[in-house]
C-alpha cells in the first residue's frame, strides 16, 4: 500500500499500526539479506512506537496524517534511535542527542521508522557502498549500481520494506537512486526543509546552497503528503524558510521538454522515455514544447567545480577529516578532481558564485514561460558496479550523464523523479567507450546482461514551486502503470 492508504487505514481502524509495522519488519527480514539496503532494523523501537500509537487511537486521539506509516531514515540524518554514521566505521557509536527537526515532525505525524537506509560514506559517490555496512544491491539488476547516495532508502521503498524513505540530495542523491529503483523522489527547493542535524557547525557554501533533505516513495501523492509534514523553518537552521505548502496547481500548464540537455548526447532509450513523458503531459492538457533550458553546460560545470574545490581540502589533506574514508570514496574523488579545473584562486571562486546569479536569473525567466522542465534523470543507463572507479574519464562521463540532475542542485530548484515504465535494455559493460575496471563483473563480461530496467524522467520547477513539479509528475505517473514494489532479481 502507498503511505497515504496505510495512514487512512490506520485512522479508520481497518488495521492497526502494530500490524503494519510487523508486516514490514517481516518483509525486511525476508528481503534485506539479498539487497543490503537497511543497515539497522529498528524493530524494538518500531514495535513500541506502533503499540503506543494504537493505544492513543483506542483512547480517541488522532493518529496523525502519517499514522502507522513505516519509513526508513538515511544514515546521515539524525534519529536518536541509532547512530548517525554517514557510512563511516569510526562513527558507528555516534548516537545523536536530538532528532533532526523534520524527523521530529514526521514522528509527531505518526510515521514509524523501521530501519536506517544505507549510503556511500559521507554521500560522496553516485553508488551505495561503504566499509561499515557494505554494498546495497540494485534489485532490478545486481550487476548495476543502485545509484546514490540515498540508495539504501530507495531500494527499501522499491522492494516494499518501507512505505517511504527520507534522504538528501547534493548532486542528485534522491532522484538518481529513485530512478534506478523505479520509485519517485522529491528534491525540495533550497531551504524548504531544515538540515539533517540540529548541530550547528561550519558548512561549505556548496552544501549550504545545493544540499537538501526530502522524501522517497512509491507515489507522487505520498511525496506531497510527506513534504507537507517535513517542510518549514527551524530556528537552529538560519537558511531554512517557511513557505506555505500548496497541494494544488492552477497556473499555466506549459512544459519545456529537453531530451538531450546541453547537446552532450543521450541514450536512445532514455530519449524515448522523455518523449513518452511529454506525450503523457500533452494528453493531460499541458502545452508541451521541446526546447532547451538555459546554460545546462555551464550550470553543471560550475556545480562540479564548486563541489570539488570545496571538498578537496577536507578529503585530501591529511588530518583534516576526523577519520579514514573508504578506499573507493578516496579513489573516486581523486579521479573526479583529475578532470576538473579547480577554483583555486579567490578570483576564480568568487567568479563562479557570481556567475550562478546570472544563470539563476535566466532560469527564473525561463520558468516564467515554462513552469516545468521535463528531462532525463540521467542520460545513460545505470552503469555496472565499479564503473565509477575506473579512472578520470569514467568520473567525467558520469558527471556528464547527470548534468541535468546537478543543474537543479546548482540553482537550488525543486525537482521530482518519476518513473515511466520499464524497458528491455541490452547489457552494457561500457559507457561511451570508457572501459570498466579490471576485476569487476563488467570487465568479466557478466555485468548488465540485459533485462527489465525502470525508465523515468525528472520534472524541475521554479524556486518554491514544489506543487508545480508535483502536479506535472502526477500527470506523468497517471499514464504509466506502477512498477514497484518488486522482488529483487
Amino acid at each position: 500500500m502507498p503511505a497515504s492508504e496505510i495512514a487512512a487505514g490506520v485512522r479508520a481502524g481497518r488495521f492497526t499500526a502494530s500490524a503494519v509495522v510487523e508486516a514490514h519488519l517481516t518483509r525486511i527480514a525476508a528481503v534485506n539479506p539479498s539487497v543490503n539496503a537497511v543497515t539497522v532494523t529498528l524493530d524494538a523501537r518500531a514495535r513500541s512506537c506502533a503499540a503506543a500509537l494504537d493505544d492513543r487511537i483506542a483512547s480517541g486521539h488522532e493518529a496523525g496524517p502519517l499514522g502507522g506509516v513505516p519509513i526508513t531514515v538515511k544514515e546521515n540524518i539524525d534519529l536518536t534511535w541509532s547512530a548517525t554514521t554517514s557510512g563511516l566505521p569510526f562513527a558507528a557509536g555516534a548516537v545523536p542527542a536530538a532528532n533532526a527537526t523534520f524527523v521530529d515532525r514526521l514522528l509527531a505525524a505518526g510515521a514509524i521508522p523501521v530501519g536506517r537506509g544505507n549510503m556511500p560514506d559521507i554521500g560522496l559517490r553516485w553508488d551505495t557502498d561503504n566499509d561499515l555496512f557494505g554494498r546495497t544491491i540494485n534489485p532490478w539488476d545486481p550487476a548495476r549500481v543502485p545509484g546514490g547516495s540515498s540508495g539504501g532508502d530507495a531500494v527499501a521503498v522499491a522492494t516494499g520494506m518501507a512505505a517511504a524513505g527520507i534522504g538528501n540530495d547534493y548532486g542528485g542523491s534522491l532522484r538518481l537512486p529513485a530512478h534506478a529503483a523505479g520509485i519517485v523522489a522529491l528534491r525540495p527547493s533550497a531551504g524548504r526543509v531544515a538540515g539533517p542535524s540540529r548541530i550547528v557547525e561550519p558548512l561549505p557554501m556548496s552544501l549550504q546552497q545545493m544540499a537538501v533533505n526530502g522524501p522517497l516513495a512509491r507515489s507522487v501523492d505520498d511525496l506531497d503528503l510527506l513534504f507537507g509534514v517535513m517542510h518549514g523553518a527551524d530556528d537552529g537552521d538560519p537558511l531554512s524558510v517557511t513557505v506555505p505548502h500548496l497541494s494544488e496547481y492552477n497556473g499555466i500548464r506549459r512544459a519545456a521538454v529537453t531530451v538531450d540537455p546541453a547537446g552532450w548526447g543521450v541514450d536512445p532509450v532514455v530519449a524515448g522515455a522523455v518523449r513518452s513523458a511529454a506525450d503523457a503531459l500533452a494528453a493531460a492538457g499541458w502545452e508541451v514544447e521541446e526546447v532547451s533550458p538555459p546554460a545546462v553546460d555551464r550550470c553543471a560545470t560550475l556545480w562540479r567545480q564548486l563541489s570539488s574545490t570545496e571538498n578537496a581540502p577536507m578529503l585530501l589533506t591529511p588530518g583534516v577529516f576526523p577519520g579514514p574514508l573508504s578506499e573507493g570514496t578516496v579513489r573516486y574523488f581523486r579521479d573526479n578532481i583529475a578532470g576538473v579545473e579547480l577554483l583555486d584562486t579567490s578570483a576564480a571562486y568568487q567568479g563562479a558564485w557570481a556567475e550562478r546569479f546570472v544563470h539563476a536569473a535566466a532560469w527564473r525567466a525561463f520558468h516564467a514561460r515554462y513552469p516545468v522542465v521535463v528531462g532525463p534523470v540521467t542520460t545513460q543507463a545505470m552503469p555496472p558496479i565499479g564503473y565509477d572507479l575506473s579512472g578520470p574519464a569514467a568520473a567525467t562521463e558520469l558527471w556528464r550523464s547527470h548534468r541535468l540532475l546537478v543543474t537543479a542542485n546548482f540553482l537550488g530548484l525543486p525537482a521530482v523523479a518519476v518513473p515511466t515504465g520499464v524497458a528491455e535494455l541490452p547489457g552494457a559493460a561500457e559507457m561511451s567507450g570508457v572501459a570498466a575496471p579490471a576485476g569487476t563483473a563488467a570487465a568479466a563480461g557478466t555485468a548488465g546482461p540485459g533485462g527489465r530496467r525502470p525508465l523515468g524522467v525528472q520534472v524541475i520547477a521554479g524556486l518554491n514551486g514544489e506543487h508545480v513539479a508535483l502536479a506535472a509528475a502526477r500527470d506523468i505517473e497517471a499514464a504509466f502503470p506502477a512498477v514497484t514494489p518488486i522482488n529483487p532479481s
